[in-house]
């Protein structure tokens, strides 16, 4: 870890004032999947098409994030079963900044993620006045439906291109938690390409270089998967094993 911060503090800085260009709230989602030990290399070759989100000082932001689901897991079980036009309802709160937003990601049938969120008034979690407003008007569910099943905690390096064209999220040291277990990747990074529409990325060149292929996976499905709750798997049970033996791979 320290010698990733290292390799992060020679990146060229980027402020959120102005990330306000690249907020892409309706994009195009490319993930990859890789072993941590992969990540310091392959950052020493980002740092010259790329530039770095500093929150408070900070290159690596920790996030903690609960997700919402009903109490039979159906936002779950419609991924599972391939549904288009679904939703993830959470709350995340950026700890290094001490803020908290209540958000809502819907996946149209044109395969677009759109996020729509709002400040939480505190960054304690939970679905507050102004969020269920929003759950109201962007979604087919209540609050009083929905109940809180899955906590992930990571931390995020953000990178932005130089044209303002993409956002870069990676994502190391996930943990994933209920009110009766914990499970931990420390050997796993999720990286995720956000763009207006799919294009040209330097990401894309540097996986196509070192033969990491696309692999796209939810965190929330991840979490409940690996946490073992009594839904179907039987999609995702490929995938586990990949990413299993990702996160025991020798480098």
């Amino acid at each position: 870890m320290e010698k990733l911060k290292d390799i992060a503090e020679r990146f060229n800085p980027i402020t959120l004032g102005e990330m306000d260009t690249v907020k892409l709230q309706n994009r195009v989602d490319t993930k990859y999947v890789f072993n941590s030990a992969r990540l310091p290399l392959l950052m020493e070759e980002l740092r010259r098409d790329y530039r770095i989100l500093e929150v408070c000082g900070t290159r690596m932001n920790r996030y903690e994030t609960l997700y919402y689901d009903t109490p039979d897991l159906l936002l779950y079980c419609q991924h599972h079963n391939g549904k288009r036009n679904r939703f993830k309802i959470r709350t995340r709160k950026y700890v290094d900044s001490d803020t908290g937003f209540f958000e809502i990601k819907f996946k149209n049938n044109q395969g677009r993620t759109i996020k729509s969120r709002v400040k939480n008034e505190t960054t304690e979690a939970g679905i507050t006045d102004k969020s269920m407003k929003l759950l109201t008007k962007k979604t087919p569910f209540l609050a009083g439906k929905l109940v809180p099943v899955l906590g992930v905690k990571f931390v995020r390096i953000t990178l932005v291109n130089r044209d303002f064209s993409e956002r870069l999220t990676i994502d190391t040291g996930l943990n994933f938690s209920n009110d009766h277990t914990e499970r931990s990747f420390p050997n796993l990074t999720i990286a995720e390409v956000k763009q207006d529409r799919c294009g040209n990325s330097d990401f894309h060149d540097l996986m196509k270089r070192h033969h990491i292929l696309r692999s796209g996976m939810s965190k929330y499905c991840f979490g409940i998967f690996s946490l073992d709750y009594s839904v179907k798997k039987n999609n995702f049970k490929d995938k586990f094993l990949h990413i299993n033996k990702i996160n025991h791979e020798i480098i």
